[in-house]
């Protein structure tokens, strides 16, 4: 027997893949980019199996000679002909196709529609503007916990424009502002693209509704400024989705990239040659959009029109449901001892939060229930290396629905749960991300969790026979029963480091024997 056949006869419970989900794939045809995404599955948390994208440049051309260029034609369907081959390789169960700006604007576009639906073997959608406005917001609801402000999402054909306020999306408005069409229609001079934007917006409706709230950015030239912002700024976290700019920052550092030469700048290499000439395109865009609305930040979305749409796909319940938890029960699910185990952490954890006066604000508490989810994802790992491992893992992991504070929040508790409440020596980058409140109860949360593992082993039907409540500034754990066997000179450590961190004394009651 094979070690593969051994553990497949083992019927592992938590699998490397979640049970029931079907893989569904989304082909989005771009003005740029031609990309297929293929999901775990249908969920509030979609997590890729698979994703490629080829530039293709279908929009290179359309504003100056209204067609599809045949070489750019040809490697779009090149690449749908690879992409139905992988889609019937992983199985996918739904595959659903989106065409945006160039295929709904040129002459020859319909002809190239039918094209890619012989090969894909199912209707191509071609969205309208303010389709994709739409679908575009949804994607943001999608990614973001209670998103409010101004949604853009600039591709290579076009720029769609819509107002978001947690579950209301706003009429959406769509401008000829795509990187490769500012490129065509300027005749790559910048000066005539930032004129050309500059009457555009003129000519769209105010942009006032952006103002003091957030706008979200969706897009490959979007993303590349940010990539490039990042690399500048030399900052810790390589995570796209939730990366936030200071709208008044990012106005000077478009002006910056507008100024210059692409390859002149610094930590240009973080940006791929084929995005490097559109950065001062999105550069003009972006500066002008963030003059008009004045907002007050600029946050990253990695979600949009793809993840918009299998949003749109779900039961209303489920997009009701918290992506942010949604994603962390799947982790724990996959990745612990006893999944169950994260919900009871959860409860016990919050008699002691409450009793201690560590108010919590909704943000605070949900991330606490993520972090309690999480909580033993790093067992299998060397004992020595589980914090960091646990860490690194949180940090850069596919989660939506929070910021990059709250990535550290929740990183830094697990490694505080594995590593010790003194060790310090692989968060220092980390801990620069989260306020000092939001470290306080990391630490804090992850001494608790020191002393509930070691009560329970990671397992489930434990913890609601080990109350831990803190009155008169005692801090008192309470072994019911059978868990008075519980009691060791380790838990009593543990007991006492998480007292010394609330500023209390401690102790330990159980039946004698």
């Amino acid at each position: 027997m094979t070690p593969l056949e051994h553990v497949r006869a083992a019927e592992q419970a938590a699998p490397g893949r979640l049970p029931g989900l079907r893989p569904v794939g989304v082909v989005d045809i771009g003005s740029n980019s031609v990309r297929l995404v293929v999901y775990e599955g249908l969920s509030r948390s979609p997590t890729p199996l698979f994703n490629e994208k080829v530039l293709c440049g279908l929009g290179r051309h359309v504003a100056s000679k209204g067609i599809l260029d045949e070489d750019a034609i040809d490697k779009a369907l090149t690449a749908l002909r690879r992409f139905k081959a992988l889609a019937n390789c992983l199985e996918v169960q739904s595959l659903h196709v989106i065409a945006t700006a160039a295929a709904r604007e040129a002459s020859n576009g319909p002809a190239f529609v039918e094209a890619c639906e012989r090969i894909c073997g199912t209707e191509v959608r071609v969205l309208t503007g303010p389709e994709e406005a739409e679908l575009s917001a949804f994607g943001v609801l999608a990614g973001m916990h209670r998103p409010a402000g101004l949604v853009g999402d600039m591709g290579g054909g076009s720029l769609e424009i819509v107002d978001i306020d947690a579950q209301h999306i706003g009429e959406g408005a769509t401008m000829p502002l795509g990187g490769l069409r500012l490129m065509d229609v300027a005749g790559r001079s910048l000066k005539k693209a930032e004129k050309f934007v500059s009457d555009t917006f003129d000519a769209m409706p105010d942009l006032a509704a952006g103002r003091d709230r957030d706008f979200y950015a969706i897009g490959g030239t979007f993303r590349a400024l940010a990539r490039l912002h990042m690399a500048q700024s030399g900052y810790t976290l390589h995570v796209m989705h939730g990366y936030t700019i200071p709208a008044q920052a990012a106005i000077e550092f478009c002006g910056l990239v507008k100024s210059e030469k692409p390859g002149t700048l610094g930590g240009i290499s973080a940006v791929s040659e084929a995005r490097q000439g559109l950065l001062p395109y999105g550069a003009i865009v972006l500066e002008q959009l963030l003059r008009r609305a004045e907002p007050n930040r600029v946050v990253i979305s990695a979600y949009g029109v793809r993840e918009g749409l299998l949003y749109t796909l779900l039961p209303e319940f489920e997009r009701q449901q918290d992506p942010l938890l949604v994603a962390c029960a799947q982790l724990g699910y996959l990745r612990s001892r006893s999944p169950d185990a994260g919900e009871e952490l959860f409860e016990w954890t919050s008699m002691l939060f409450e009793q201690a006066g560590l108010d919590e604000t909704p943000e605070e508490r949900r991330l606490r229930h993520a972090a309690c989810l999480v909580v033993d994802i790093g067992w299998r790992a060397h004992p020595d290396y589980r914090g960091e491992q646990s860490l690194n893992i949180l940090a850069n992991a596919s989660l939506s629905g929070i910021d990059h504070p709250g990535r550290a929040f929740l990183s830094l508790a697990i490694y505080y749960r594995y590593a010790g409440l003194v060790s310090d020596e692989m968060s220092p980058q980390i801990r620069e991300l989260a306020s000092p409140r939001l470290l306080h109860r990391a630490r804090v949360l992850g001494g608790a969790m020191r002393v509930a593992l070691l009560l329970c082993g990671g397992m489930s039907g434990i913890l609601s026979h080990t109350p831990i409540r803190l009155e008169n500034e005692v801090l008192t754990l309470s072994l019911d029963g059978e868990a008075a066997a519980l009691a060791g000179s380790r838990v009593e450590t543990r007991l006492k480091n998480l007292a010394k961190l609330l500023s209390c004394r401690w102790a330990i009651e159980a039946p004698p024997e």
